[in-house]
């Protein structure tokens, strides 16, 4: 049987053999495109150190992409991974630290946890009859919540024979590489080896024609689950043992990047294809992206536009792949090529990834125009802040890139997204960059720990702004006193309810220094004043949105409060909203910050007050004695920023 093939000899410059390749492997190509893309436009991408680093960060996404594969490619979904891996970690070090158990048991705990909730969320999808996405949002609100529970909001500690997984082999291997490696053979083990794979594969294809052939798909179900659930759990202890800690509120989000990185390597949302090695490409990808953004100095907000438009890039190219090769049965498409209208698709689909390519690189491009950079300077400094959605630490920022200016330096900005993960990958990032200081505002302080070691072990000095940083050295802390300014904020309220009366606290997001400093330092100073009792206490994350509905339903058990204490000025306005015509008249609201939106409500008599941290000065400061660490000239070991309760009166 005649059949049609691409002479390659017909088109010297080899575009052809570009076009199978990038139509045959759609995520590999992505990957290698954009691995050329930043060695191009990054003389540090190549390097071996910055490489290793790649490993490092993906390895958490991809433990969780695993699993996630088993159920994506039986044509289910599973959102609650991220959760479960922050439940069994905290469930691990709760159990070795504080319950003093041994570390392997406490270990097994951790890995019953997360199969335990995939149990549960596979029996809701089997015998429930729940919808996978409900049955598994359901476990991501329980999750999140029973690790909230156990650790009360504060990060744990875990002892150091798990931080030793975070460490390397021969000075050189990362351990959690090597984790991500062994989770991926045995992922791809199971899918292609054994019967639960194969079973996967036909539920994921026709879930009907799988159960009339015998196969148990209930039962099944649970497994696949399960195996989601423990994969969650070793991702889990990997990230405590980057961070040192257990955090409650890790791995928030990571479920959507799992999901993506199965996406990306080439499975599809309907179920029945997927792979393990794609997988795997598909969380090089992201961890490539974000790596490599952060050696182009793009700015944190554009970070999130371009890693979204290259997602799509990738995923679409690998769409038309499998459209090409899925063309109406021509007798060449079998025979090894395609005839008739599937070669119309391939060359359709040539042309789309050419164009692909051509995006990309405009994209990559653009990206040259260093929107978080102060300038091209000699000397480099590294800034990451725990968050830019919060007007303070956007003061703080304007401030630094002011000061950064005025010293005509180079000041490098990344967002932590409140993601202690994210930041340790971003101090690891100016590392490999060979900064000449790094400035690090944590999203915790026992978190940041093991990344600024490694940068004090590269000799490079860094700073802290607004909150220290735990078990590791560093060159100055620039800051002022949360705890002091808690008992300020104390103060200010009890004279201004002639120190009696009963009020509502709204604390910030669960396990951050902020919010536990500001917090402690309220509650000893409102001891001296025992007229003064606090009837509710809820947490409204920092947020002005959860501010005004936390307190609107506070209000309603508690409709004859007196005042309100918000851990910062975004809470505090939201609680002024839900307030009404009450505030600033039989209810006095005091902030935390001196936001311009806050200073502004206290000038219109609304926020009785607010402690004043002087964000854009701290960010000023902090600059300032980051050039002279850079220079190496001597600072004070602690900085502080002067703070000054701004009033009505």
């Amino acid at each position: 049987m005649a059949t049609d093939t691409i002479d390659a000899t017909k088109d010297p410059g080899g575009s052809a053999a570009l076009r199978r390749v990038l139509l045959d492997n759609g995520a590999l190509s992505a990957l290698v495109l954009l691995v050329a893309a930043m060695a191009l436009l990054s003389g540090d991408f190549l390097t071996t150190d910055n490489l290793l680093n790649v490993g490092v960060q993906a390895a958490v996404t991809a433990i969780l992409a695993f699993g996630v594969t088993f159920v994506i490619v039986s044509a289910g979904i599973d959102l609650s991974v991220g959760s479960v891996a922050a439940l069994s970690a905290t469930v691990l070090a709760w159990s070795a630290s504080s319950q003093g158990l041994p570390v392997w048991f406490a270990a097994l705990l951790a890995l019953t946890t997360g199969v335990a909730c995939g149990l549960v969320s596979g029996a809701l999808v089997s015998f429930g009859k729940l919808p996978p996405f409900i049955a598994t949002l359901a476990m991501l609100s329980i999750g999140r919540g029973l690790a909230l529970v156990i650790s009360q909001g504060s990060p744990i500690a875990v002892p150091d024979s798990v931080s030793n997984l975070g460490d390397t082999l021969g000075g050189w291997l990362p351990v959690p590489v090597i984790v991500m490696v062994v989770m991926g053979l045995i992922t791809a083990g199971v899918l292609g080896r054994t019967y639960p794979g194969r079973a996967m594969y036909a539920i994921g294809g026709n879930e009907e024609a799988a159960r009339l052939s015998g196969i148990r798909v209930t039962r099944q179900k649970l497994v696949i689950y399960a195996l989601s659930g423990g994969f969650a759990a070793v991702a889990g202890i990997v990230l405590a043992s980057r961070l040192s800690s257990a955090q409650p509120q890790a791995a928030v989000g990571y479920e959507l990047d799992a999901i993506a990185a199965v996406v990306i390597g080439g499975a599809s949302l309907s179920g029945g294809v997927g792979k393990a090695s794609g997988t795997l490409i598909g969380a090089l990808i992201l961890a490539v992206l974000r790596n490599g953004l952060n050696l182009l100095e793009v700015s944190a907000f554009w970070q999130q536009v371009v890693i979204g438009v290259v997602i799509a890039l990738a995923v679409l190219l690998d769409t038309v792949r499998r459209r090409a090769g899925a063309g109406p049965g021509a007798p060449g498409a079998a025979a090894g090529g395609p005839s008739g209208g599937g070669r119309k698709k391939a060359v359709t689909a040539g042309k789309f990834a050419l164009a692909a390519v051509v995006v990309a690189a405009i994209a990559f491009g653009a990206s040259v125009w260093r929107s978080g950079s102060s300038g091209a300077a000699s000397t480099k400094v590294g800034l990451s802040v725990s968050t830019l959605n919060n007007p303070f630490f956007v003061q703080l920022k304007a401030g630094a890139q002011e000061e950064a200016k005025r010293a005509g330096i180079s000041l490098t900005v990344t967002d932590a997204q409140n993601d202690a993960s994210q930041q340790a990958n971003q101090i690891q990032n100016f590392t490999s960059q060979n900064m000449k200081s790094i400035i690090i505002n944590p999203v915790d302080s026992d978190a940041a720990g093991p990344s600024v070691r490694a940068a004090d072990k590269a000799g490079i000095p860094v700073l802290a702004a607004d909150r220290g940083v735990n078990k590791a050295k560093i060159a100055t802390l620039v800051a002022s006193d949360n705890i002091a300014g808690g008992k300020l904020a104390a103060k200010t309220l009890a004279e201004r309810l002639g120190k009696k009366g009963t009020i509502l606290v709204l604390q910030g997001t669960p396990g951050t220094s902020a919010s536990r400093e500001r917090g402690k330092g309220f509650a000893e100073g409102l001891k001296a004043y025992p007229d003064i009792k606090v009837v509710g206490k809820q947490t409204a994350d920092f947020d002005r949105a959860k501010g005004l509905d936390v307190t609107t339903n506070l209000l309603q058990a508690h409709p004859g409060i007196d005042g309100i204490f918000a851990e910062n000025d975004e809470m505090a306005l939201g609680a002024v909203k839900a307030l009404g015509s009450k505030a600033g008249k039989s209810v006095a609201v005091v902030g935390f910050d001196g936001t311009p939106d806050g200073l502004k409500a206290v000038e219109n008599g609304t926020l009785a007050a607010t402690v004043a941290q002087q964000p854009k000065e701290l960010g000023r400061m902090v600059v300032e004695n980051a050039v002279k660490a850079a220079k190496g000239q001597k600072i004070d070991g602690t900085v502080k920023v002067p703070v000054k309760v701004v009033t009505t009166k």
